[in-house]
């Protein structure tokens, strides 16, 4: 995969920060992370099967999904949109309800980049969420996010080439 994700938690700090760009305009980027139907399709770890409670993406909305694995475990997330601006930026809470009482507050902003090598639009997605400590932190990192976002950008990689070519 030519887009690889990046993933910083500095030591000490209760954040971390990730960066992925797609091979796509802005809005079609935005617009898998504002509808539930594509929601559903990309986020998570391949062999996951999710369902959407909420997906009210606009400032003041809510959120919450169950993702299950193939085992038919169940892991039970949860948030409140804050902040949305259409094609540029969001603003959301992210609670893990497996681990109650820890919620991060993550920032997405969506950037174009210049046309690449095809000549097709770029979009650069930044992510910065804030935890509460650096354990809550430190607890994210060693559950598996990394493997579970990567394969999640690749799918969502996955289906915007195919809107693209569809």
């Amino acid at each position: 995969m030519s887009n690889a994700l990046t993933i910083e938690a500095p030591e000490g700090l209760p954040f971390i920060d990730s960066t992925r760009e797609f091979d796509a305009p802005v809005p079609a980027v935005f617009r898998a992370h504002a509808d539930p139907d594509l929601v559903r399709r990309w986020m998570g770890p391949r062999g996951y099967t999710m369902d959407v409670g909420a997906w009210d993406f606009r400032s003041g909305g809510s959120w919450s999904f169950v993702h299950r694995n193939p085992a038919g475990e169940e892991f039970r997330f949860r948030g409140t949109f804050h902040t949305v601006r259409q094609d540029r930026f969001a603003v959301q809470t992210f609670e893990y309800e497996g681990v109650p009482d820890v919620v991060s507050i993550e920032s997405l902003t969506f950037e174009p980049l210049p046309a690449g090598p095809g000549g097709g639009s770029r979009t650069r997605l930044r992510i910065h969420a804030v935890y509460p400590s650096v354990e809550a932190r430190d607890g994210m990192v060693a559950s598996g996010m990394e493997g579970g976002m990567r394969e999640g950008y690749e799918q969502l990689e996955e289906l915007l080439r195919d809107q693209a070519d569809g």
